[in-house]
């Protein structure tokens, strides 16, 4: 075995890809306080904001350094529904994005909530909300990826759900902490390495 050095200033993650090919059986879920708000052509300003507070310590970065343009074209296309978890005072606690572009299939985009909600139950009820709007007419396969930077549960969370693991892949980037898209502090449990230059 070897090891391959990343460069500092950079991280790498090992992404693997779940998928399920037919709808799960129904599973008794305890009732929630949360809802999904369905958001139609939010404005950019507006999803990023959610964007960066679900996914800010886990280092999602991805739509934050899109231009304006290619991110309109995501969240304002027809195929991807994007919705808003809300508790009860109407505050924006989690996000779920569903993109059916490709025809038969439908991919979990973006799924997270507030880390202050981790361990509570509100993931499965979310996953359920979830699989019930991407199982629909003519949908074939519902696929999710996550990474080792997401929370340490992630992929047990996905597999226990009824997805099944079909690829891995290892993806190397710049820090988004070094880059400046996200603030040092971030994701404290992934350590910062800077590049020499920085120091």
């Amino acid at each position: 075995m070897s090891l391959t050095r990343v460069t500092d200033g950079e991280i790498a993650t090992i992404v693997t890809s779940l998928q399920m090919l037919e709808r799960p059986k129904p599973r008794p879920m305890a009732p929630s306080n949360l809802r999904l708000d369905r958001w139609r052509e939010p404005a950019p300003d507006r999803y990023r904001t959610l964007f960066r507070r679900i996914g800010e310590p886990w280092l999602w970065f991805s739509r934050l350094v899109m231009d304006e343009a290619a991110l309109l074209k995501i969240i304002h296309d027809p195929t991807v529904e994007i919705y808003a978890v809300t508790d009860r005072q109407g505050i924006e606690i989690g996000l779920l994005e569903l993109d059916f572009r490709e025809a038969g299939q439908a991919e979990l985009s973006f799924f997270g909530l507030v880390p202050e909600l981790t361990g509570k139950g509100e993931g499965r009820w979310l996953m359920g909300q979830a699989l019930a709007l991407c199982w629909r007419k003519g949908i074939e396969r519902v696929w999710v990826h996550t990474c080792t930077l997401d929370h340490p549960k992630a992929l047990n969370f996905y597999r226990a759900q009824g997805f099944v693991p079909y690829a891995r892949a290892i993806e190397t980037f710049p820090d988004p902490r070094v880059i400046g898209i996200l603030p040092p502090e971030a994701a404290p449990q992934v350590p910062l390495l800077k590049p020499a230059s920085l120091r």
